[in-house]
Protein backbone atom coordinates (compact mmCIF):
# COMPACT_ATOMS: atom_id res chain seq x y z
CA UNK A 1 0.00 0.00 0.00
CA UNK A 2 1.08 3.54 -1.06
CA UNK A 3 2.17 5.71 2.34
CA UNK A 4 -0.03 8.73 1.61
CA UNK A 5 -0.42 12.38 3.56
CA UNK A 6 -3.90 11.70 5.60
CA UNK A 7 -4.84 15.21 6.00
CA UNK A 8 -8.26 15.96 7.10
CA UNK A 9 -10.00 16.93 4.00
CA UNK A 10 -12.52 18.49 2.19
CA UNK A 11 -13.61 21.21 -0.19
CA UNK A 12 -15.33 22.76 3.21
CA UNK A 13 -13.02 21.30 5.32
CA UNK A 14 -14.30 22.11 9.46
CA UNK A 15 -10.33 21.79 9.94
CA UNK A 16 -10.12 24.63 7.96
CA UNK A 17 -10.02 26.75 10.55
CA UNK A 18 -10.76 30.49 9.63
CA UNK A 19 -11.79 32.04 12.84
CA UNK A 20 -12.51 35.75 11.71
CA UNK A 21 -13.08 37.80 15.11
CA UNK A 22 -15.04 40.93 14.62
CA UNK A 23 -15.15 43.23 17.64
CA UNK A 24 -18.58 43.73 18.71
CA UNK A 25 -19.57 45.97 21.06
CA UNK A 26 -20.85 44.46 24.39
CA UNK A 27 -24.58 45.60 25.07
CA UNK A 28 -26.93 44.33 28.00
CA UNK A 29 -27.41 41.01 26.83
CA UNK A 30 -23.72 40.30 26.50
CA UNK A 31 -22.72 42.34 29.50
CA UNK A 32 -25.69 39.43 31.32
CA UNK A 33 -23.87 36.56 29.88
CA UNK A 34 -20.12 37.90 30.89
CA UNK A 35 -21.48 38.10 34.56
CA UNK A 36 -23.20 34.46 34.49
CA UNK A 37 -19.93 33.06 33.07
CA UNK A 38 -18.21 34.78 36.12
CA UNK A 39 -20.31 33.45 38.68
CA UNK A 40 -20.17 29.73 37.29
CA UNK A 41 -16.50 30.14 37.30
CA UNK A 42 -13.50 29.33 35.32
CA UNK A 43 -12.82 26.29 36.66
CA UNK A 44 -16.25 24.80 36.50
CA UNK A 45 -16.11 26.05 33.03
CA UNK A 46 -12.44 23.92 32.90
CA UNK A 47 -14.14 20.79 34.45
CA UNK A 48 -16.90 20.88 32.37
CA UNK A 49 -15.08 21.19 28.78
CA UNK A 50 -12.92 18.66 30.23
CA UNK A 51 -15.89 15.89 30.62
CA UNK A 52 -17.84 17.28 27.57
CA UNK A 53 -14.70 16.86 24.98
CA UNK A 54 -12.95 13.68 26.47
CA UNK A 55 -12.41 11.52 23.50
CA UNK A 56 -13.46 9.68 22.18
CA UNK A 57 -16.67 10.01 22.97
CA UNK A 58 -18.84 8.11 24.98
CA UNK A 59 -22.03 5.95 23.35
CA UNK A 60 -25.64 8.00 24.18
CA UNK A 61 -26.33 4.50 25.57
CA UNK A 62 -30.68 3.66 25.86
CA UNK A 63 -32.91 6.63 25.80
CA UNK A 64 -34.67 7.66 28.80
CA UNK A 65 -38.59 5.65 28.61
CA UNK A 66 -39.74 8.44 28.44
CA UNK A 67 -38.30 10.06 25.30
CA UNK A 68 -40.56 9.90 22.10
CA UNK A 69 -38.52 8.46 18.70
CA UNK A 70 -38.18 12.08 17.74
CA UNK A 71 -36.15 13.07 21.21
CA UNK A 72 -34.03 9.66 21.04
CA UNK A 73 -32.85 10.52 17.83
CA UNK A 74 -29.00 11.90 17.14
CA UNK A 75 -30.03 13.14 13.24
CA UNK A 76 -29.90 16.97 12.76
CA UNK A 77 -33.26 16.60 10.98
CA UNK A 78 -34.46 15.93 13.93
CA UNK A 79 -32.91 18.82 16.25
CA UNK A 80 -34.68 20.78 12.93
CA UNK A 81 -37.87 20.02 13.76
CA UNK A 82 -38.21 22.51 16.74
CA UNK A 83 -34.80 24.47 16.14
CA UNK A 84 -35.46 25.02 12.49
CA UNK A 85 -33.44 27.84 12.11
CA UNK A 86 -30.45 26.21 13.60
CA UNK A 87 -30.79 23.74 11.39
CA UNK A 88 -30.38 25.32 8.79
CA UNK A 89 -27.64 27.09 8.80
CA UNK A 90 -26.01 24.28 10.01
CA UNK A 91 -27.27 22.38 7.14
CA UNK A 92 -25.13 25.18 5.23
CA UNK A 93 -22.14 24.48 6.90
CA UNK A 94 -18.78 23.50 7.18
CA UNK A 95 -19.59 21.70 9.96
CA UNK A 96 -22.27 19.50 7.58
CA UNK A 97 -19.48 18.87 5.33
CA UNK A 98 -17.01 17.59 7.43
CA UNK A 99 -17.06 14.35 6.51
CA UNK A 100 -17.09 14.96 2.78
CA UNK A 101 -15.74 12.93 -0.40
CA UNK A 102 -12.38 14.32 -0.08
CA UNK A 103 -12.22 12.90 3.52
CA UNK A 104 -14.18 9.40 2.52
CA UNK A 105 -12.54 8.97 -0.33
CA UNK A 106 -9.57 8.24 2.44
CA UNK A 107 -11.19 6.82 4.75
CA UNK A 108 -12.41 3.67 2.33
CA UNK A 109 -8.38 2.43 2.06
CA UNK A 110 -7.52 3.76 5.48
CA UNK A 111 -10.77 1.62 7.53
CA UNK A 112 -9.05 -0.99 6.42
CA UNK A 113 -4.61 -0.51 6.06
CA UNK A 114 -4.60 1.83 8.99
CA UNK A 115 -7.84 1.74 11.29
CA UNK A 116 -6.95 3.71 14.31
CA UNK A 117 -6.14 6.82 12.12
CA UNK A 118 -9.06 6.20 10.49
CA UNK A 119 -10.86 6.63 13.74
CA UNK A 120 -8.14 9.70 14.87
CA UNK A 121 -10.10 11.31 11.51
CA UNK A 122 -13.35 10.94 12.54
CA UNK A 123 -12.66 12.39 16.12
CA UNK A 124 -13.18 15.37 15.07
CA UNK A 125 -14.70 14.97 11.55
CA UNK A 126 -17.77 12.84 12.90
CA UNK A 127 -17.16 13.03 16.60
CA UNK A 128 -20.35 11.22 18.07
CA UNK A 129 -19.23 7.47 19.15
CA UNK A 130 -22.36 6.43 17.07
CA UNK A 131 -20.70 7.60 13.74
CA UNK A 132 -17.49 5.32 13.55
CA UNK A 133 -17.74 1.46 12.30
CA UNK A 134 -15.34 0.94 14.39
CA UNK A 135 -14.25 0.73 17.89
CA UNK A 136 -10.92 0.86 19.58
CA UNK A 137 -10.71 -1.10 22.83
CA UNK A 138 -6.79 -2.03 24.06
CA UNK A 139 -4.48 -3.28 21.32
CA UNK A 140 -8.23 -4.19 19.57
CA UNK A 141 -10.34 -2.72 17.00
CA UNK A 142 -13.33 -3.97 16.75
CA UNK A 143 -17.23 -3.59 14.67
CA UNK A 144 -18.82 -0.56 16.56
CA UNK A 145 -22.18 -2.02 18.15
CA UNK A 146 -23.86 1.35 18.65
CA UNK A 147 -22.66 2.61 15.00
CA UNK A 148 -25.51 3.88 13.24
CA UNK A 149 -24.71 4.59 9.43
CA UNK A 150 -26.74 7.00 8.32
CA UNK A 151 -25.57 9.15 10.95
CA UNK A 152 -22.12 9.08 9.34
CA UNK A 153 -22.34 11.29 6.10
CA UNK A 154 -23.91 14.35 8.87
CA UNK A 155 -20.54 15.61 9.93
CA UNK A 156 -20.68 17.47 12.62
CA UNK A 157 -24.32 17.16 13.77
CA UNK A 158 -26.19 18.99 16.45
CA UNK A 159 -25.51 16.56 18.92
CA UNK A 160 -22.04 16.19 18.48
CA UNK A 161 -21.86 19.69 20.29
CA UNK A 162 -24.68 19.51 22.23
CA UNK A 163 -25.99 15.85 23.33
CA UNK A 164 -23.81 13.58 26.03
CA UNK A 165 -25.50 10.68 27.29
CA UNK A 166 -29.46 11.75 25.74
CA UNK A 167 -28.73 14.88 28.17
CA UNK A 168 -29.07 18.17 26.21
CA UNK A 169 -26.48 20.96 26.53
CA UNK A 170 -26.05 24.23 25.58
CA UNK A 171 -25.65 27.99 26.09
CA UNK A 172 -27.04 30.72 28.70
CA UNK A 173 -30.44 32.08 27.55
CA UNK A 174 -29.47 35.83 25.89
CA UNK A 175 -30.19 37.55 29.74
CA UNK A 176 -27.22 35.33 30.95
CA UNK A 177 -29.38 32.99 32.96
CA UNK A 178 -29.08 29.34 33.63
CA UNK A 179 -31.60 27.76 35.41
CA UNK A 180 -34.79 26.33 33.84
CA UNK A 181 -38.29 28.19 35.05
CA UNK A 182 -40.32 25.50 35.03
CA UNK A 183 -39.77 21.40 36.42
CA UNK A 184 -37.05 19.97 33.12
CA UNK A 185 -39.13 16.59 33.46
CA UNK A 186 -41.90 18.52 31.84
CA UNK A 187 -39.80 19.65 28.89
CA UNK A 188 -38.97 18.01 25.53
CA UNK A 189 -35.75 15.98 26.04
CA UNK A 190 -35.75 16.92 29.71
CA UNK A 191 -34.65 20.24 29.07
CA UNK A 192 -31.26 21.55 28.80
CA UNK A 193 -28.23 21.96 31.39
CA UNK A 194 -26.89 25.68 30.22
CA UNK A 195 -23.31 26.87 30.79
CA UNK A 196 -21.44 29.51 29.67
CA UNK A 197 -18.29 27.19 28.27
CA UNK A 198 -20.67 27.59 25.05
CA UNK A 199 -19.94 31.26 24.31
CA UNK A 200 -15.63 30.56 24.93
CA UNK A 201 -13.44 30.42 22.42
CA UNK A 202 -12.37 26.90 24.67
CA UNK A 203 -15.01 24.89 23.40
CA UNK A 204 -13.58 25.29 19.70
CA UNK A 205 -10.25 24.49 20.98
CA UNK A 206 -10.74 20.77 21.16
CA UNK A 207 -11.03 20.08 17.43
CA UNK A 208 -9.10 23.37 16.51
CA UNK A 209 -6.38 23.16 18.57
CA UNK A 210 -3.20 20.25 18.08
CA UNK A 211 -1.84 19.17 21.70
CA UNK A 212 1.24 20.22 22.56
CA UNK A 213 2.82 16.93 21.62
CA UNK A 214 0.82 17.01 18.16
CA UNK A 215 1.91 16.72 14.45
CA UNK A 216 3.87 20.15 14.00
CA UNK A 217 6.74 21.20 10.88
CA UNK A 218 9.27 23.41 11.65
CA UNK A 219 8.40 23.08 15.42
CA UNK A 220 4.84 24.73 14.69
CA UNK A 221 1.63 22.42 15.46
CA UNK A 222 -0.01 21.82 12.03
CA UNK A 223 -3.00 23.08 13.77
CA UNK A 224 -3.04 25.57 15.87
CA UNK A 225 -5.76 28.17 15.83
CA UNK A 226 -6.65 28.30 19.29
CA UNK A 227 -3.22 29.24 20.80
CA UNK A 228 -3.06 32.01 18.12
CA UNK A 229 -6.11 33.66 19.14
CA UNK A 230 -5.14 33.17 22.70
CA UNK A 231 -1.82 34.90 22.05
CA UNK A 232 -3.97 37.66 20.08
CA UNK A 233 -5.32 41.53 21.33
CA UNK A 234 -8.70 39.68 20.38
CA UNK A 235 -8.12 36.84 23.15
CA UNK A 236 -7.03 39.86 25.35
CA UNK A 237 -10.40 42.18 25.19
CA UNK A 238 -12.45 39.25 25.65
CA UNK A 239 -13.34 38.35 21.71
CA UNK A 240 -14.47 34.65 21.49
CA UNK A 241 -14.37 32.61 18.37
CA UNK A 242 -18.03 32.45 18.55
CA UNK A 243 -18.75 36.39 18.38
CA UNK A 244 -17.43 36.28 14.60
CA UNK A 245 -18.03 32.73 13.74
CA UNK A 246 -21.41 32.51 15.08
CA UNK A 247 -22.60 36.30 15.79
CA UNK A 248 -26.30 36.25 17.06
CA UNK A 249 -25.39 32.73 17.61
CA UNK A 250 -26.13 31.76 14.38
CA UNK A 251 -24.66 28.00 13.17
CA UNK A 252 -22.86 29.18 9.68
CA UNK A 253 -19.13 29.26 11.31
CA UNK A 254 -18.11 31.14 7.92
CA UNK A 255 -14.28 31.37 7.63
CA UNK A 256 -11.53 31.19 4.35
CA UNK A 257 -14.65 29.52 2.14
CA UNK A 258 -16.96 33.08 2.66
CA UNK A 259 -15.98 35.52 0.39
CA UNK A 260 -17.64 38.36 2.73
CA UNK A 261 -16.01 36.83 6.02
CA UNK A 262 -12.55 37.10 4.45
CA UNK A 263 -13.50 40.49 3.75
CA UNK A 264 -14.47 41.36 7.21
CA UNK A 265 -11.37 40.51 8.70
CA UNK A 266 -8.49 42.29 6.02
CA UNK A 267 -8.06 45.53 5.17
CA UNK A 268 -6.74 46.13 1.37
CA UNK A 269 -5.34 49.50 -0.29
CA UNK A 270 -3.90 49.81 -3.47
CA UNK A 271 -1.61 52.81 -4.43
CA UNK A 272 0.16 54.15 -7.61
CA UNK A 273 3.54 56.05 -6.48
CA UNK A 274 2.74 58.68 -8.95
CA UNK A 275 -0.17 60.21 -10.43
CA UNK A 276 1.03 59.50 -14.38
CA UNK A 277 4.24 57.92 -15.48
CA UNK A 278 5.15 58.95 -19.31
CA UNK A 279 6.23 55.56 -21.52
CA UNK A 280 9.64 54.26 -20.60
CA UNK A 281 9.04 55.39 -16.97
CA UNK A 282 9.20 52.70 -13.99
CA UNK A 283 6.25 52.45 -12.20
CA UNK A 284 5.88 51.70 -8.56
CA UNK A 285 2.79 50.44 -7.30
CA UNK A 286 1.74 49.18 -3.93
CA UNK A 287 -0.71 46.56 -2.84
CA UNK A 288 -0.67 46.14 1.09
CA UNK A 289 -2.88 43.66 3.06
CA UNK A 290 -3.58 44.01 7.44
CA UNK A 291 -5.17 41.66 9.09
CA UNK A 292 -6.97 43.88 11.19
CA UNK A 293 -9.77 42.01 11.79
CA UNK A 294 -8.65 38.01 12.01
CA UNK A 295 -8.02 36.66 15.87
CA UNK A 296 -5.73 34.27 14.64
CA UNK A 297 -2.79 33.75 11.72
CA UNK A 298 -4.74 34.35 8.53
CA UNK A 299 -4.91 31.83 7.02
CA UNK A 300 -4.80 29.57 10.27
CA UNK A 301 -4.19 26.32 8.58
CA UNK A 302 -1.67 24.80 5.97
CA UNK A 303 -4.27 24.15 2.93
CA UNK A 304 -5.18 28.09 1.91
CA UNK A 305 -3.24 30.53 0.34
CA UNK A 306 -3.52 34.14 -0.52
CA UNK A 307 -2.40 35.36 -3.54
CA UNK A 308 -1.49 39.31 -4.12
CA UNK A 309 -1.13 39.67 -8.18
CA UNK A 310 -0.04 43.15 -9.99
CA UNK A 311 0.32 42.98 -13.44
CA UNK A 312 -0.02 45.63 -16.97
CA UNK A 313 -2.96 45.40 -18.80
CA UNK A 314 -3.35 47.89 -21.95
CA UNK A 315 -6.03 50.12 -23.47
CA UNK A 316 -7.68 46.92 -25.39
CA UNK A 317 -7.63 45.56 -21.69
CA UNK A 318 -4.80 42.38 -22.47
CA UNK A 319 -2.36 41.66 -20.70
CA UNK A 320 1.32 42.00 -21.22
CA UNK A 321 2.60 39.21 -21.59
CA UNK A 322 5.91 38.59 -18.32
CA UNK A 323 4.30 41.23 -16.65
CA UNK A 324 3.02 39.68 -13.52
CA UNK A 325 4.48 39.56 -10.46
CA UNK A 326 2.89 37.74 -7.23
CA UNK A 327 3.02 37.53 -3.36
CA UNK A 328 1.79 34.55 -1.66
CA UNK A 329 0.66 34.53 2.11
CA UNK A 330 0.26 31.25 3.45
CA UNK A 331 2.07 28.14 5.14
CA UNK A 332 3.06 25.75 2.40
CA UNK A 333 4.10 22.53 3.45
CA UNK A 334 5.08 18.67 1.06
CA UNK A 335 1.96 16.98 0.21
CA UNK A 336 3.79 14.32 2.58
CA UNK A 337 3.52 16.66 5.73
CA UNK A 338 7.21 15.96 5.39
CA UNK A 339 8.60 19.25 5.53
CA UNK A 340 7.60 22.89 5.76
CA UNK A 341 8.01 25.01 2.53
CA UNK A 342 7.74 28.85 3.61
CA UNK A 343 5.40 30.20 6.21
CA UNK A 344 4.20 33.64 5.39
CA UNK A 345 1.17 33.73 6.93
CA UNK A 346 0.04 37.08 8.85
CA UNK A 347 -0.37 37.13 12.40
CA UNK A 348 -3.18 39.84 14.02
CA UNK A 349 -2.32 43.39 12.79
CA UNK A 350 0.56 42.52 10.32
CA UNK A 351 0.88 43.86 6.96
CA UNK A 352 2.15 42.13 3.77
CA UNK A 353 2.95 44.51 0.94
CA UNK A 354 3.45 43.94 -2.86
CA UNK A 355 5.46 46.62 -4.40
CA UNK A 356 4.87 46.25 -7.88
CA UNK A 357 7.74 47.74 -10.36
CA UNK A 358 7.54 47.56 -13.94
CA UNK A 359 9.10 49.52 -17.01
CA UNK A 360 5.64 51.62 -18.39
CA UNK A 361 6.01 50.55 -22.24
CA UNK A 362 3.51 52.98 -23.88
CA UNK A 363 0.46 55.21 -23.40
CA UNK A 364 -2.97 53.82 -21.75
CA UNK A 365 -1.19 51.80 -19.45
CA UNK A 366 -2.91 50.48 -16.21
CA UNK A 367 -2.07 48.11 -13.36
CA UNK A 368 -4.70 45.47 -12.41
CA UNK A 369 -4.23 44.45 -8.70
CA UNK A 370 -5.96 41.77 -7.18
CA UNK A 371 -6.09 39.22 -3.91
CA UNK A 372 -7.82 36.26 -4.78
CA UNK A 373 -8.34 33.42 -1.62
CA UNK A 374 -7.29 29.38 -2.80
CA UNK A 375 -9.53 27.96 0.32
CA UNK A 376 -8.61 23.99 -0.98
CA UNK A 377 -4.95 24.86 -2.59
CA UNK A 378 -3.05 22.29 -0.50
CA UNK A 379 -6.07 19.79 -1.55
CA UNK A 380 -5.97 20.35 -5.05
CA UNK A 381 -2.11 19.19 -5.31
CA UNK A 382 -2.40 16.43 -2.83
CA UNK A 383 -6.11 14.63 -4.26
CA UNK A 384 -3.96 15.59 -7.73
CA UNK A 385 -1.28 13.20 -6.11
CA UNK A 386 -3.60 11.00 -4.71
CA UNK A 387 -5.27 9.96 -8.48
CA UNK A 388 -1.74 9.52 -9.54
CA UNK A 389 -0.80 7.07 -7.11
CA UNK A 390 -3.96 5.29 -8.00
CA UNK A 391 -6.70 6.21 -4.70
CA UNK A 392 -8.18 2.42 -4.39
CA UNK A 393 -12.26 2.02 -4.16
CA UNK A 394 -12.13 5.70 -2.71
CA UNK A 395 -11.14 7.10 -5.89
CA UNK A 396 -14.92 8.65 -6.96
CA UNK A 397 -14.63 10.43 -4.15
CA UNK A 398 -11.34 12.04 -4.18
CA UNK A 399 -12.11 12.93 -8.37
CA UNK A 400 -15.38 14.74 -6.91
CA UNK A 401 -13.20 16.48 -3.71
CA UNK A 402 -10.44 17.53 -6.59
CA UNK A 403 -13.07 19.00 -9.03
CA UNK A 404 -15.03 20.77 -5.92
CA UNK A 405 -11.32 22.46 -4.65
CA UNK A 406 -10.53 23.42 -8.04
CA UNK A 407 -13.60 25.68 -8.08
CA UNK A 408 -13.06 27.03 -4.40
CA UNK A 409 -10.84 30.00 -5.16
CA UNK A 410 -12.30 33.76 -5.27
CA UNK A 411 -11.35 37.12 -5.62
CA UNK A 412 -11.90 39.78 -2.35
CA UNK A 413 -10.26 42.69 -4.08
CA UNK A 414 -9.86 43.93 -7.81
CA UNK A 415 -8.39 47.24 -8.40
CA UNK A 416 -7.34 49.16 -12.07
CA UNK A 417 -5.08 52.35 -11.62
CA UNK A 418 -3.84 54.57 -14.56
CA UNK A 419 -0.67 54.32 -15.12
CA UNK A 420 0.11 56.61 -18.23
Amino acid sequence: MTTRPTVPQSARAIMLPSMRLRLRAAGAATLAVLLGTAAVGADAIQDFLRRHWRPPLAPQGPPPARFSPLEASLHPEACGTCHSVQFADWRESTHAAATGPGLEGQLVEMFEGDPRSALGCLTCHAPLAEQSPLVAEGNEVRPNPAHDGSLRAKGVPCAGCHVRGHQRFGPPRRDGSLASGVPRQTLPHNGVTRTPAFLKSEFCGSCHQFAPDGFALNSKLLENTYNEWKASRFAREGVQCQDCHMPERRHLWRGIHDADMVRSGLTITAAAGAARYRPGDIAVVTLRVTSTRVGHAFPTYVTPRVVLSAELVDGAGQVLAGSRQEKIVGREVALDLSREAFDTRLRPGQSVTLVYRMKVPGPGMRARLAVVVEPDAFYVGFFETLLRQGAGRGEPQIRQALETARRSPFSVFERELPLS
